[in-house]
């Protein structure tokens, strides 16, 4: 996908605990760049309406991919693009990309699928109708 195709973005950097001997981002890192970026574009769509989360759906992660395609260094700056690709009845699939500085400078790719629960239980439930209109509008598009 092209860095275009993503409505959302987050800048950070590489710090010095992320990387390994080599000085690159160490490959376990990326999932947790993923994390940071999903919680900000949650923030984004307006799924955190209240401080400390509070209302927020329960999402639990049931699959992560990560693919790489190149370092990143120490100290450089990446932008974590994040996008919601489809939504199913109880899970939505979210789109990730890591790229080096402001272009078009893919690191590493990846999804995540996400579950939404009941959470005294832990057992799928259905993705709420309200949850769904607010990745649509922030999408611009259809996500079932």
């Amino acid at each position: 996908m092209a860095r275009s195709d993503f409505r959302f973005a987050w800048a950070a950097r590489a710090r010095y605990a992320e990387v390994d001997a080599q000085a690159v981002v160490f490959n376990s890192r990326y999932l947790e760049y993923f994390d940071i970026g999903i919680t900000e574009y949650f923030r984004a769509v307006g799924l955190y309406p209240e401080p400390n989360l509070k209302g927020a759906p329960e999402l639990h992660v049931v699959k992560a991919e990560v693919v790489y395609h190149a370092p990143v260094l120490l100290d450089e700056e990446i932008a974590i693009c994040v996008r919601c690709e489809k939504v199913g009845r109880t899970s939505l699939t979210f789109a990730f990309e890591v790229h080096g500085g402001t272009g078009e400078d893919l690191r590493a790719s990846g999804t995540e699928v996400q579950v939404h629960v009941d959470e005294p239980r832990g057992r799928p439930t259905p993705v709420p109708d309200a949850l769904i209109a607010l990745f649509e509008a922030f999408e611009g598009r259809d996500l079932k």
